[in-house]
């Protein structure tokens, strides 16, 4: 029940901000769309920042902290090894 309650606020608070920069709800797609990138890549940047201050260098942080996975969810492809040694297994 916390995830929802949580989402009902993040909800409001994102209508008071449209409210104030005077958008109306609900907003264009585009700038939607833009607002929900920027909320994934700002979800990275404690995590990516905690990695490069523990001394790794950003790709390596970038790895560790699995922003990928986060930011564009398992890509096309991603299954083909699992796939592949399926198949090698019941061959």
């Amino acid at each position: 029940m916390k995830p929802y309650f949580l989402s009902l606020c993040a909800g409001i608070l994102a209508g008071v901000v449209y409210g104030a920069i005077g958008v109306q709800s609900p907003a264009p797609p585009t700038i939607a769309l833009l607002g929900l990138l920027g909320m994934l890549a700002g979800e990275q940047i404690l995590p990516l920042a905690r990695q490069v201050l523990a001394g790794l260098r950003p790709g390596a942080a970038w790895r560790e902290a699995k922003c990928s996975q986060h930011m564009f969810g398992r890509l096309p492809g991603a299954q083909v090894p699992d796939a592949a040694a399926r198949d090698q297994q019941t061959s």
